[in-house]
């Protein structure tokens, strides 16, 4: 595994499991899976409504909690909830949260920000971090925290490499994580004959040569499956490295093109719904 150093000098492993649209059983098969392979990382957020499966597996591991990185995020509707971390903690059924992000620029996410601080000030919280949110939305952030985000999480892959976005964030001492590392199984983008060729050279699938990519340019990925061979074969990435000019080939094929676009419109709606956190199994 390699690690990405945080701003407050936190370890954060660069490849984890993402449990997003994961059910709470295959969550837990899941992250399970993927710890039994590896993993150190995972990713879960209030509104996958899976957050306790995902406790479950850990526990089920058998791992020390400090040798994994748990990630959750908060969800709009609960940025006022001055209860909501520990609500947070309670269903992971963990002491604390390694790292704790904003899910989405919606609402009173101000009044969020300052809920984490709180946290990360008692102890609950190692880091805190930012999802979705674009340069004018973190800079807003940046100019009224006392405790600066380490990660932002956004959509990053081959083909929306959000370079200028990475400057901006070195420059903060921030660090990118992609979702969508893949391209959301865009067919077009896996199928690209550059990675059919590094697969071949190297020995791995297209996917792990994506992947490869990601971690050699600094972006942390969380890519999701429920099939155990393909989780295993996401942590299987660390034997093999891409030259320079290979690197490049890669860069080659931003388009910037994006398969999520945020709107007012959809904001407005995430700080009005209310995932049904209690109800999960």
């Amino acid at each position: 595994m390699e690690y990405a150093i945080l701003n407050n000098g936190l370890k954060m492993p660069m490849a984890g499991i993402g449990t997003f649209l994961l059910a709470p059983d295959q969550a837990e098969a899941s992250v399970l899976a993927a710890l039994e392979n590896g993993c150190r990382l995972i990713d879960t957020a209030n509104a996958y409504v899976n957050e306790r499966a995902v406790g479950r597996a850990m526990k089920r591991s058998g791992l020390p909690r400090e040798d994994i990185f748990l990630e959750t995020k908060l969800w709009p509707s609960f940025y006022e909830d001055e209860n909501a971390v520990g609500k947070t903690l309670e269903r992971l059924g963990i002491d604390y949260i390694d790292l704790l992000l904003i899910h989405q620029p919606a609402g009173n996410y101000v009044d969020g920000y300052r809920q984490m601080e709180k946290a990360y000030k008692e102890g609950k919280v190692k880091a805190i971090g930012l999802s979705n949110f674009n340069e004018e939305q973190i800079r807003e952030i940046l100019y009224i925290c006392e405790v600066k985000p380490a990660v932002l999480q956004t959509e990053v892959h081959p083909y929306f490499q959000e370079r200028a976005l990475k400057a901006f964030l070195g420059k903060a001492g921030m660090v990118i994580q992609a979702w969508y590392p893949l391209g959301h199984g865009d067919k077009a983008l896996l199928e690209e004959p550059v990675f059919t060729e590094l697969s071949k050279k190297y020995g791995k699938t297209n996917a792990q040569i994506i992947l490869r990519w990601h971690i050699q340019a600094g972006n942390i990925v969380i890519p999701g499956s429920k099939n155990p061979a393909h989780i295993r074969d996401n942590f299987d990435l660390f034997d093999f490295s891409l030259t320079q000019e290979e690197m490049a080939k890669i860069a080659a094929l931003d388009k910037n093109t994006r398969y999520y676009t945020s709107t007012p419109e959809m904001l407005k709606a995430y700080a009005e719904m209310v995932p049904d956190v209690d109800g999960q199994k």
